[in-house]
């Protein structure tokens, strides 16, 4: 008894001298959006807050992260329509349930849901990570064809706000300029996915070469990334060829092999604007109902309408509390059409942040963007 006592008070004293920090952070959109459902011509209001709580913890060389949502969406209309049922659907592809169902009140909805839970060790020349976490591939900066775990989604409000992945992931460093690495991930169908890779820089660029497999899929991808010159201009090149099965629109499952393939650029002018430019080539076309037919498919993101695709992004500060961006993408699909998001920030203080923006959709009714409504959102930001 007396030996249990002395371990856990020291394991207690040792965790005072761990380097523990905690922090909060409340999001808080308030939407008007037209319905998910192109066929109708719904508009929504509703209110969507995210209270998110972190917690980081450091000892020597080893860590552990924990980040957890509490979601609730207000709006009686938007809560009882088709498009709040499409996002309830909507879950990590894992073994383990990382969500609670939502509950049902008056005229909202609320769940919670473990965003990312983790931990590991990372020295000079490791770093192992184990538990729900981001899987990190690609340089495409509006698109990641490579990333079959965490892939961006541009047309998200969002971006970057990705279901985690269940799995091990380890890294070798080779020496300063090259690293091996590996990850293993556990699905939904208690099935495994494989990945592995290289990146090593060759004179000025950095190469990677990497590889996922699954039960469904097959990917073989590169990655190219490095200055242009003295011209200040970054350039860089993603390609994957994929070979998938998918869920046709019948709802049988066919083989589908395609190449998709990203170049891009990034300059920054002296007077604080930035550019991005990036086109997306997929010699591959999906409808939208075989788009719809694969929602939760790990390549959802790469099933794309048009064969080629060419964005850019703006940014422009004009000065430490006001903020711009504006992202615009044109599908040159059988009928052209566009994708139009402008956002304007303002910084009150460290603490909190507001901003305007919208996602306009526009080209023929048929066309891929062309059958979207538009959405307006105020949204506000309180970390503490």
């Amino acid at each position: 008894m007396k030996k249990s006592i002395f371990f856990y008070l020291s394991l207690f004293c040792t965790a005072l001298y761990a380097d523990l920090s905690l922090r909060m952070e409340n999001t808080n959109f308030t939407l008007s959006q037209a319905s998910y459902n192109p066929q109708e011509d719904t508009r929504y209001l509703y209110n969507y807050n995210r209270l998110r709580g972190y917690a980081n913890w450091y000892e020597g060389d080893f860590f552990f992260t924990a980040i957890g949502d509490i979601l609730n969406y207000y709006g009686q209309d938007f809560v009882a329509s088709d498009s709040f049922t499409y996002l309830e659907q909507l879950h990590s592809d894992t073994f383990v349930k990382t969500q609670s169902n939502f509950h049902h009140y008056n005229s909202g909805a609320i769940y919670a849901k473990l965003y990312r839970l983790y931990g590991g060790y990372e020295d000079d020349k490791n770093r192992l990570v184990i538990g729900l976490q981001n899987i990190t591939m690609g340089v495409g900066h509006i698109w990641t064809p490579s990333n079959l775990f965490n892939p961006k989604n541009s047309y998200a409000l969002e971006p970057d706000e990705t279901f985690g992945v269940m799995a091990l992931s380890y890294t070798r460093y080779l020496n300063s300029h090259s690293q091996v690495y590996g990850v293993v991930s556990h699905k939904e169908d208690k099935s495994y996915k494989y990945a592995g890779g290289v990146k090593t820089t060759l004179a000025t660029v950095d190469v990677a070469l990497n590889a996922i497999k699954s039960q469904d899929t097959k990917m073989l991808a590169y990655t190219l990334e490095g200055d242009l010159g003295d011209t200040g201009i970054e350039v860089r090149s993603e390609g994957a060829y994929i070979q998938a099965l998918i869920n046709g629109a019948s709802g049988l499952k066919e083989e589908r092999d395609f190449y998709q393939g990203v170049l891009g650029g990034d300059y920054a002018f002296k007077e604080g604007l930035n550019l991005t430019i990036e086109a997306l080539y997929s010699s591959e076309t999906f409808t939208y109902a075989e788009l719809l037919a694969n929602i939760g498919s790990e390549i959802s993101s790469d099933l794309v309408m048009s064969h080629f695709y060419l964005g850019t992004t703006l940014s422009y500060d004009f000065n430490i509390y006001l903020s711009s961006s504006l992202l615009y993408i044109e599908s040159f699909n059988d009928a052209s059409s566009r994708f139009i998001s402008p956002n304007i920030t303002y910084t009150l203080n460290d603490n909190n942040t507001l901003s305007l923006g919208a996602q306009l959709y526009g080209g023929a009714k048929e066309s891929e963007f062309g059958m979207w409504g538009n959405t307006y959102y105020l949204k506000y930001v309180l970390s503490f």
